[in-house]
């Protein structure tokens, strides 16, 4: 620790023996912990990347290896028996990426391999992944007279390198159920499993008939196993925190939620290493990995951006996620870049899920990486436009902007994209444009039908659209409309000018035909 008691940022750093003997700064996952070893067997847990996952399995391994001076001043030590060790067997497909089944097998014959050095084991005679794994497992728990722990980290890796080539990502498949079929038989000789990965596949496509293992992935208890609190930034980052407006902190990178109102929302960790190490805010996390494959798939699929903030989905849909069969909401949530805002059971049974953008980093990132998908090919410029036009609240400015941003779709692109013939298309184009800018908005109300409104709060200023597809002239009604609906009415309290604008959009002419204003002024 240094002379100001700030300690080192781990950031990168996936070994928890590391973090603790390097002075790192650490959050204790422990008491999460103890109460999965104590309560099942067989846990499956998904979370976005960079979440801590890897960390938290090698603080497992640590924990059954005995590593007791590791955990001094941590909740478990003084909660756990360190007589009591295990053999702990961990296998990860995070680096590389494999192309072939040989190539899968060959890396899963060399874990199986160390796993065997590293436990002193003996060779066995040549056989199949399935006997040698077994093998393993059985050999593990004779010699060291302990079942095993298993600790599998990014299982599902190796399929998601491969969803653009579907026949691999089978192929794939196959390879990694020959390896997980082991575990249902392998049970006298295991203490402990836990699999982790960013997606989850359903039981039947990769743990065919592992039906005792358990999804925690969005049970409550187990909601902030990963990622930090916010009373965690307070307590154990405290030292590091001057300089950093807290509240700013909470919306560009705290609000991922794996429950409902009653589960506590937490930090990606890189995020805020990052913001603390370099103090200044910035898309850490999205930009380690842009999601082509994320946007390529929404495009094709005509998804309606503004109803991202507030996507309503079943519990069945929140899970299926297969190489011949993802879903949108499936996809979004999985990857972290929607997460869970409410949980709703309105028939005994029947659960409800409504997802909406985590915060600030990911809505706008997200909302830069879709607008050349929908049509904007020059979007850094643009966005700076449109920045000057609400820093002077200059409205005809404003109007003069959106016109041109809809001019410069490609005559081409609306004739070789489906998508352009998708009436949500225009109000898309509208919402992400501002939401790419990082602004706050509120999405009042949004229908496929081509027709936004929502509200945008800048620079002291508050603007209330109705964004409308017509037919070809304009109708005059969209202000009339957004005044009749009184969004405007929860706003009056806050002081703040508010600017009620109406657009109307032109299907056949593909422009803006009608920009209507109305500004009232504060009392």
């Amino acid at each position: 620790m240094s002379v100001t008691g700030k300690k080192r940022l781990p950031i990168g750093i996936q070994t928890f023996s590391e973090i603790i003997d390097g002075g790192y700064y650490y959050v204790d996952k422990t008491p999460v912990i103890e109460r999965l070893v104590q309560q099942n067997k067989y846990y499956f847990l998904s979370r976005p990347r960079r979440f801590g996952k890897s960390l938290l399995l090698d603080t497992l391994r640590c924990l059954f290896e005995g590593r007791k001076t590791l955990f001094e001043g941590l909740y478990i030590h003084d909660r756990w028996d360190w007589q009591q060790t295990h053999p702990v067997i961990r296998l990860s497909f995070g680096s590389g990426v494999m192309r072939t089944r040989e190539e899968l097998d060959e890396r899963i014959r060399h874990q199986l391999r160390k796993s065997r050095e590293y436990l002193d084991l003996p060779t066995t005679p040549k056989t199949d992944i399935p006997g040698e794994f077994s093998d393993l497992l059985e050999l593990a728990h004779q010699a060291t007279g302990q079942p095993v722990v298993l600790l599998i980290d990014e299982y599902d890796k190796p399929i998601l390198d491969n969803l653009l080539a579907p026949e691999k990502a089978r192929e794939l498949r196959e390879g990694l159920i020959n390896l997980y079929s082991v575990i249902k038989d392998a049970d006298p000789h295991l203490r402990l499993v836990l699999i982790t990965g960013v997606s989850k596949f359903s039981k039947v496509s990769l743990f065919s008939g592992l039906n005792n293992l358990n999804d925690i992935t969005l049970d409550a208890p187990f909601s902030t196993i990963c990622g930090y609190t916010d009373d965690d930034i307070g307590r154990v980052f405290a030292p590091a925190l001057a300089g950093l407006e807290r509240d700013d902190i909470r919306r560009w990178y705290n609000g991922y939620r794996w429950g409902g109102h009653d589960v506590m929302s937490v930090y990606n960790p890189f995020d805020v290493l990052l913001l603390l190490q370099k103090r200044k805010f910035a898309p850490y996390w999205f930009e380690t990995a842009t999601p082509t494959f994320l946007v390529d798939l929404l495009a094709e699929r005509g998804v309606f951006t503004p109803q991202l903030e507030k996507l309503q989905t079943e519990a069945e849909l929140l899970g299926r996620f297969d190489v011949d069969q993802i879903s949108t909401e499936g996809l979004l949530f999985q990857t972290g870049y929607l997460t869970v805002h409410q949980v709703e059971e309105p028939i005994t049974g029947y659960w409800l899920y409504t997802l909406g953008y985590p915060n600030r980093e990911v809505e706008s990132s997200l909302n830069q990486a879709l607008l050349p998908a929908l049509g904007i090919e020059h979007a850094a410029p643009q966005r700076l436009t449109l920045f000057k036009c609400l820093q002077a609240n200059d409205l005809s400015g404003l109007e003069a902007h959106l016109k041109a941003l809809y001019a410069g779709l490609p005559h081409d692109w609306y004739r070789n994209n489906p998508i352009a013939r998708y009436e949500g298309h225009y109000a898309s184009v509208f919402y992400s444009h501002f939401a790419a800018l990082g602004l706050d908005i509120t999405v009042e109300d949004a229908s496929h039908h081509g027709r936004v409104d929502m509200t945008v709060e800048a620079f002291g200023h508050l603007y209330l659209f109705e964004f409308k597809v017509v037919e070809q002239l304009p109708e005059g009604k969209a202000l009339e409309q957004i005044q009749a609906r009184g969004y405007a009415d929860k706003y009056r309290a806050t002081g703040k000018p508010i600017h009620l604008i109406g657009v109307e959009f032109s299907r056949e002419k593909r422009q803006i035909v009608a920009f209507d204003t109305e500004t009232e002024s504060p009392p």
